[in-house]
C-alpha cells in the first residue's frame, strides 16, 4: 500500500535539457525533479508515469532494464527493484520516468496527478530493522529529506563564479553529525545522514528531539501555515560526537536547512521556522550583494574559511549559499557550497 503517499502517478514531462557529453540520454524535468532518460523517449509536454526515489518496483518485464543497477532481494518485500537517487555523467536523477504507453492497464484518458501506486504494484522501499551506534535503523531516508552534502569549492572552483551579483550569506560550518527532521503523510522522521531512527531509546538524537518539544512545535507550525510536509535539517553536536570540537557540555542541534512542501526555503524563513520551535541555527557571520567582488578567488575564500569555534579549536569552515534558493545547473540544485578552512584539514590529519 502507498501509505497516503503517490510513489507513482501520472504528470507531465515540463521541460528538457541535454547533458554535455551524452549522445544517448537527456536530462527530463516532472513537477519539481529531474530524471535521466533515454534520448528522444520524451517530448515537451508529453504524459508520463513518475516512480518517485524510494519507490520499490515489482519484478516484471518493463523494469528488467533495471536489474545491474537497482535488484534487490528484501527480507520484508521479497525480490524488486529500489529506486534511489543516482548519477550519471555528473547528472543527478531522482526517480524514473517511463511512457504512459508501457502499462496497459493505465488508460489513455486519465488525468494529470492521478495515484497509479498501487495498479502497479509499487511499494515504498523498506530495510531490515538493526541497531547502529546511532540507534535503532528502521529506514533508507524519507522522500523529503535530501543527503546534506555540500560540494566544496575546490572540487567545483566555477561554484565562484555563479555567486557573481547574487544576493548571499555565510554561515560556520558546524563540526557534528547531520540529523533532521520531517513530517510527511507517514507522519514523523527522526533521521541521521543515511538511515531514519526508531523511537525506542536508543538514538541520542531523538532522545534531544523529545526533550526539546520539536514533534508538537513543528506539528503547531505547520497548521498554522497550511503546510504539507516540512523537513529540517540541521548539525547535532555534542560530547562524543566528532571529539566535540566546539568543546559542549550538552548537545545542541544547529539548523541550516528547512524544506516546505518539498522546497528549501529562504535564509528568513529558515529562521522563522527555527524560532518556532525553539531550535538555533547555525551561526550567520555575513550577508552580501556579490561575493565575487569581495572573494574573487578560491585562495580568499579560503582566508576566510580560517577561524576558531567560541570555545576554542580550528572552526571547520563556512558555507555560502544565496539568501532566496536558486537553482544551479553545476550541481543540479540549489546553489551552495562549503570552504572548508585548511587548517581544520591539518589539525585532524594530525589527530
Amino acid at each position: 500500500m502507498s501509505k497516503n503517499r503517490k510513489l507513482t502517478s501520472v504528470q507531465r514531462i515540463w521541460d528538457i535539457a541535454p547533458i554535455e557529453g551524452a549522445d544517448r540520454i537527456e536530462l527530463v524535468k516532472v513537477l519539481g525533479w529531474q530524471c535521466v532518460a533515454n534520448k528522444g523517449q520524451f517530448q515537451k509536454g508529453d504524459l508520463c508515469v513518475y516512480f518517485e526515489i524510494d519507490s520499490f518496483l515489482p519484478v516484471r518485464p518493463e523494469f528488467e532494464f533495471l536489474r545491474a543497477s537497482s535488484y534487490k532481494e528484501s527480507e520484508i518485500l521479497g525480490p524488486g527493484f529500489r529506486l534511489k537517487t543516482m548519477k550519471f555523467r555528473g547528472q543527478i536523477s531522482q526517480g524514473l520516468v517511463l511512457p504512459l504507453t508501457v502499462f496497459p492497464e493505465i488508460p489513455a484518458d486519465i488525468t494529470i496527478g492521478s495515484d497509479v501506486t498501487d495498479v502497479l504494484g509499487i511499494r515504498k522501499w523498506e530495510i531490515e530493522e538493526r541497531v547502529t551506534t546511532g540507534g535503532t535503523v528502521i529506514g533508507t531516508l524519507p522522500f523529503d529529506v535530501p543527503h546534506t552534502d555540500e560540494t566544496r569549492i575546490q572540487a567545483m572552483p566555477e561554484l565562484l563564479e555563479a555567486f557573481r551579483n547574487k544576493q548571499y550569506y555565510i554561515s560556520t560550518k558546524m563540526d557534528g553529525s547531520s540529523h533532521s527532521l520531517s513530517i510527511d503523510a507517514d507522519g514523523f522522521h527522526v533521521t541521521g545522514h543515511n538511515y531514519e531512527y526508531k523511537d525506542d531509546d536508543s538514538s541520542a538524537f531523538y532522545r534531544f528531539v523529545k526533550s526539546r518539544g520539536f514533534r508538537p512545535a513543528m506539528e503547531q507550525y505547520m497548521k498554522d501555515h497550511n503546510i504539507s510536509t516540512l523537513t529540517i535539517q540541521g548539525e547535532f553536536c555534542a560530547p562524543g560526537i566528532q571529539r566535540n570540537r566546539l568543546k559542549l557540555t550538552k548537545p545542541e542541534w544547529y539548523v541550516f536547512t528547512v524544506r516546505i512542501d518539498g522546497r528549501r526555503v529562504s535564509l528568513m524563513k529558515m529562521v522563522e521556522v527555527a524560532n518556532a520551535i525553539g531550535a538555533l541555527t547555525v551561526p550567520i557571520v555575513e550577508f552580501g550583494e556579490d561575493l565575487t567582488a569581495l572573494y574573487p578567488t578560491v585562495e580568499a575564500l579560503l582566508s576566510r574559511a580560517e577561524g576558531q569555534y567560541p570555545n576554542g579549536g580550528p572552526k571547520e569552515g563556512i558555507v555560502i549559499r544565496t539568501i532566496e534558493p536558486e537553482f544551479c545547473p553545476l550541481i543540479s540544485g540549489p546553489l551552495s557550497m562549503k570552504v572548508v578552512s585548511n587548517k581544520y584539514l591539518l589539525k585532524n590529519e594530525k589527530d
